[in-house]
Order: C-alpha cells, then sequence, then structure tokens
C-alpha cells in the first residue's frame, strides 16, 4: 500500500501501471470502514497493479486535481488516465470487477 503525496503519485501516474488509488481522511467514518478492504487489495493485486491512498487533507491541491467532493472516492487510472471511479463504500467485489476487467 503506497501513501501518496503530490510528487510521488505524479511519478506513479506517468509509469502508466493500472491503479486504484483511495481518497480518503482520518476524520471520516466510511474511509475508516473502506480502509481494510483497500489494504487487503493492496496485498492481492501486489506486483499486478499499483493500490495506494491519497489524505485529502494533506493532499488537497490533488483532490481538487479531481474534483474530488465526496470521500472515499476511488479512481482507477491506466496508462495515466482516469478509466473509473467508484464513490462511497462498497462491497470488495465492486474495485475487484474494474481491476480486473483493466489487467
Amino acid at each position: 500500500m503506497i501513501h501518496f503525496n503530490k510528487e510521488t503519485f505524479d511519478k506513479t501516474l506517468s509509469e502508466g501501471k493500472l491503479m486504484m488509488v483511495d481518497f480518503w481522511a482520518e476524520w471520516c467514518g466510511p474511509c475508516q470502514m473502506l480502509g481494510p478492504v483497500i489494504e487487503a487489495l493492496a496485498e492481492k493485486y501486489e506486483g499486478r497493479a499499483v493500490v495506494g491512498k491519497i489524505n485529502t487533507d494533506e493532499e488537497q491541491e490533488l483532490a481538487m486535481g479531481f474534483g474530488i467532493t465526496g470521500i472515499p472516492t476511488v479512481i482507477f487510472f491506466k496508462d495515466g488516465k482516469e478509466i473509473d471511479r467508484l464513490v462511497g463504500v462498497m462491497p470488495p467485489d465492486a474495485f475487484i470487477q474494474v481491476l480486473e476487467k483493466n489487467l
């Protein structure tokens, strides 16, 4: 699991790999509920996809740049471009479906 800042996010995005990025905040209850799911997916997809988190309180510029208005928001990227977005707490299968479709 990678905890991105602007620099590490931009560098990883430029590599063009499949990425799943959770935009979250510590004070967000639903984000805390989703945390273990994101961690499990990071382990499951290690070496096949990049799974990380962006704290919206610490990285407000990134959050604003992607139009994050509600958290948790999970954005999927491939070849440096956004390919899908899920907002709110979802079951693991919702994330797995997007990852598997784009591997």
